[in-house]
């Protein structure tokens, strides 16, 4: 189920990488949580954008809940 779920967040991610791209920016899959909660780093022009959090919540989480709507939030990991 895991490489299932991973597979379908993995589908999400490429449908939006074009876009961050394009904004000299990129995401990765950091974790999922027994909780159903995607942990994902922002990398580039991204991590340091000051509407990230809106892209987080507004393009990001509502892709993924559209390609795995069992997801219940998602979480940008700043390290």
């Amino acid at each position: 189920m895991v490489s299932e779920l991973t597979s379908k967040i993995e589908l999400a991610l490429a449908e939006i990488r074009p876009y961050l791209e394009s904004d000299g920016g990129d995401i990765s899959l950091v974790d999922i949580t027994p909780d159903m909660v995607v942990k994902v780093k922002l990398h580039g022009a991204c991590q340091s954008c000051n509407v990230n959090q809106m892209t987080l919540k507004s393009g990001v989480e509502q892709t993924i809940k559209k390609y795995a709507p069992e997801i219940k939030e998602v979480e940008n990991i700043d390290d």
